[in-house]
């Protein structure tokens, strides 16, 4: 026979038995944190109690209101019901409690969990990283064409930007840039006085310390020194800034307005950073020479003038139109990374992290690649 059985009906909470192995749990009453509610210890006794109990419903006809209390005691006889085997049926509760329990017992899927179970294979990875590097490719010509259109139209007088944002970026990557590309121009320059000096005091020639420091900072290190403190200084700050616009929804903002990214954005950096890089590497071939000059006046007892003659006499304007020709290529290769990984950001702060450093890697790549492609094209025309 099906027994009935109130334990403590002050409280909100009674028992029934419809059926040998349900237990009805009737709910009733005002379930408010400022009332003293009953615990999921009487459910548990209940279920310890004669014959073993297999599914649970429930009867809220009663309950007159309810706050967090009621979601908190029905959860711990979930996890209760959970361990032994119970079936629980939510039917007889209000859809809102419905709702929040199934919210709360929810477990989000760990992001890739289905591909680690998939086991993928080595030739579908290798498919997808194909597919994905071909993908950034058609990107960056996409970005790439954009920009030169944005160049075109710079030149007929139609691009879209603040005079006022050209000159302080202006400003960022030049001016404020003189102490960093000075300090270390200064050391590549005593560095490589210094490993030629050892070698050439063997033979007594250490007057040529002044044209392997001349012609080496003209020609190439001064102005790959250069990109790269400009690739991790400036190129890495225009890919959070336009990062960070993306995430802040600004340049869609800025499309919703009519006004193109591109010209507005992309166009005053690259066209800042393309004239600042040749009188940088000019300012860092200077520098570069100074620091060959430290070790020749300080080590090798030469003269300032005779260094000095020696550095003239050995380059060449050749060397020089060389060297500003790499800059001003650099400085193309370094607006364009950064712009392009900032313009690609996801929309979070992780997104902006990874724009970032893939801006900065993406520059020194395209640096060291140009640098040889310009040695090789200068070798062959015998510049």
């Amino acid at each position: 026979m099906p027994a009935t059985e109130s334990l403590n009906t002050r409280s909100g909470l009674s028992f029934d038995r419809p059926v040998e192995d349900t237990l009805l749990i009737r709910i009733t009453g005002d379930w408010k944190l400022t009332n003293t509610l009953p615990g999921a210890d009487e459910v548990m006794k209940q279920l310890e109690a004669g014959p073993k109990i297999r599914r649970i419903i429930f009867d809220s006809e009663g309950l007159q209101g309810w706050e967090s209390g009621l979601l908190t005691f029905l959860i711990k006889v979930f996890e209760q019901c959970s361990k032994g085997g119970v079936q629980i049926e939510k039917e007889g509760l209000p859809m809102g409690v419905q709702r929040l329990l199934t919210l709360a017992s929810a477990v989000p899927e760990r992001k890739g969990a289905r591909r680690e179970a998939a086991k993928i294979s080595f030739l579908d990875r290798v498919g997808d990283s194909a597919i994905a590097f071909w993908r950034s490719i058609l990107e960056m010509l996409a970005f790439i064409g954009e920009a030169s259109v944005a160049f075109v139209r710079l030149f007929v007088g139609k691009a879209q930007f603040r005079r006022s944002d050209f000159f302080l970026i202006l400003q960022e990557c030049g001016a404020q840039a003189l102490p960093i590309v000075s300090l270390i121009s200064i050391l590549v320059g005593l560095i490589l006085a210094f490993i030629g000096a050892i070698q050439l005091k063997i033979f007594g020639a250490q007057i040529y310390v002044a044209s392997l420091v001349g012609i080496g900072m003209v020609r190439a290190l001064a102005a790959v020194m250069t990109g790269i403190i400009m690739a991790g200084r400036t190129g890495a700050a225009f890919a959070a800034q336009l990062g960070t616009m993306q995430v802040n929804e600004e340049i869609d903002a800025l499309k919703t307005l009519g006004v193109s990214p591109m010209e507005f954005l992309v166009l005053p950096r690259m066209l800042a950073l393309f004239l600042m890089m040749p009188l940088l590497s000019l300012y860092a071939d200077l520098m570069g020479v100074l620091g060959g000059l430290i070790i020749g006046v300080g080590m090798l007892d030469l003269n300032v003038m005779e260094y000095y003659l020696k550095t003239r006499e050995s380059v060449s304007m050749n060397d020089v139109f060389v060297g500003l020709f790499s800059a001003s290529v650099f400085g193309v290769l370094v607006a364009l990374a950064g712009c392009m990984r900032g313009m690609q950001c996801g929309r979070s702060a992780s997104a902006v992290g990874e724009a970032t450093t893939s801006a900065v890697v993406t520059s020194i790549v395209s640096i060291v690649v140009s640098m040889a492609l310009i040695t090789v094209v200068c070798n062959i025309l015998h510049i």
